[in-house]
């Protein structure tokens, strides 16, 4: 049984747009399972549409109708990524013009929310028990938290009113589903996109589809910029001339590796990212060209673009995300050598090769030449190493009784499109709008598009 989060602090502010944005501060155990284990706390910022009617009266106000607005919950693709104030969002205004009013969850160990960096983790104690802390941080809990925190702000609700509308991008979809699975009498609706779990016990055959994706992102990226297969070469060969150690970065105690380099594929899956990444090679081998070295302002550039020292989460439990039972072990990096075409050293060696990079995997690495990863490598090495509960009840998916609606991207470079349309089907009632004209961050590139589309599907009739 959850129970109602702790409202520790709420103060709202009007915003361009008028919107009144409020800022909550709950509280909540960070076991819920065990309470005495302590708490954490837990942030989000809420926005609803503020109007003058030419009725203001004071009755008016008083009318609970127009106060106790049906909540809509948005949770953060990631893992590890902190939400973006409601009136910075592109989703936001198509969801208040249909009447919710909008809660931005910082999911634990994201943004205010109890932030994990490798200095808050230093306080949990010995890299043992940082990595066991680390296990309260997976979608499982964060489901709870939101459950804690619907409770708390529903209390005066009619019962009626007290289920809310939940929507995923990502890994926020991946949420929806374990919400689904185990706590569905909270929830009126669910909207995913780009975010249907594949539904298996770990990340090894998701990987075995992302790769060959990945390639075809590639090659359709220098089908594109076909001059950046010479300069990607160039800025390849030049970091590592002397090993992985040739660039240093922001503080000096990370590296700018050709692997690490090359990471920047992870921006392929997404709408106009293509530009993003040969803005940088331009920059680079720019610089390669004048100077022969890249210099600070560039090197910046391509940190900038990078989130693994930021958000260090997303490297700590990315492939954990998809684990419910044996270890993950490194699976990204396990089943490289199945792919030959993304060992940069070999493509090297081929003469005018194009070098590919990488999309959203996690490497050992990463763990030598991020500043801030490198402080938790120990730590990550235990949770490659650890055994993982189970995110989602597929029994309950099947006999689910929650109206969901979800957008499946037929290119979706990070999301497999097969393994989203086999748990489409297994949550009962499930209806998808599919589409190859868009990307994975549909739901922010083009809001409007996909919302009206998904909506659709909820305010529709099909026969």
């Amino acid at each position: 049984m959850i129970q109602a989060a702790k409202i520790l602090e709420q103060r709202s502010h009007l915003v361009p747009g008028k919107l009144r944005i409020t800022e909550h501060f709950f509280q909540v155990p960070r076991d819920h399972s065990n309470p005495s284990l302590g708490t954490i706390q837990l942030f989000a910022r809420s926005a609803r549409k503020i109007t003058k009617p030419a009725d203001h009266s004071p009755t008016s106000d008083a009318d609970p109708s127009k106060t106790q607005l049906p909540w809509l919950l948005y949770l953060q693709g990631g893992p590890g990524f902190e939400c973006a104030s409601p009136q910075n969002s592109a989703w936001s205004s198509f969801l208040l013009d249909k009447g919710y009013q909008i809660l931005a969850m910082d999911q634990r160990g994201t943004g205010l929310s109890t932030a994990i960096s490798q200095s808050s983790l230093q306080l949990r104690g010995d890299e043992t028990v940082q990595a066991e802390y680390l296990k309260s941080f997976r979608a499982d809990s964060i489901v709870k938290d939101a459950e804690a925190i619907r409770k708390a702000l529903t209390t005066d609700y009619p019962e009626e009113k007290k289920k809310w509308s939940i929507m995923g991008q990502s890994f926020g979809g991946f949420c929806c589903t374990t919400y689904l699975s185990f706590y569905p009498e909270g929830v009126k609706e669910a909207f995913l996109f780009g975010g249907l779990p594949p539904l298996r016990d770990g990340p090894d055959e998701v990987y075995e589809r992302v790769y060959p994706r990945v390639e075809r992102r590639n090659q359709e990226y220098y089908a594109k910029y076909p001059e950046d297969v010479e300069r990607v070469r160039k800025i390849v060969k030049f970091l590592g001339r002397f090993g992985d150690e040739t660039v240093r970065v922001q503080g000096g105690e990370g590296h700018l590796s050709a692997a690490r380099f090359l990471q920047l594929g992870i921006n392929f899956g997404a709408h106009g990212r293509f530009d993003t990444v040969h803005d940088l090679v331009l920059r680079a081998n720019n610089d390669l060209t004048l100077f022969g070295h890249l210099t600070r302002p560039t090197v910046l550039h391509i940190e900038r673009s990078q989130s693994w020292d930021t958000n260090v989460l997303y490297a700590l439990l990315h492939e954990a995300c998809y684990a419910q039972g044996p270890p993950t072990a490194w699976s990204a990096h396990r089943l490289l050598n199945r792919f030959p075409f993304f060992d940069h050293n070999t493509r090297m060696v081929s003469p005018a090769a194009p070098v590919f990079f990488t999309g959203e995997m996690i490497y050992p690495f990463m763990f030598d030449v991020y500043p801030e990863l490198k402080k938790l490598k120990a730590v990550g090495e235990l949770l490659a190493q650890t055994t993982w509960g189970k995110l989602y009840d597929v029994e309950q998916l099947q006999r689910n009784e929650v109206p969901v609606y979800a957008a499946a991207y037929f290119d979706d470079m990070y999301v497999d499109f097969d393994l989203s349309m086999e748990t489409a089907r297994t949550i009962r009632g499930c209806k998808t709008y599919v589409t190859n004209a868009m990307y994975h961050n549909a739901v922010s590139a083009k809001a409007d598009e996909v919302l009206k589309a998904v909506f659709e599907l909820r305010d529709d009739v099909i026969d």
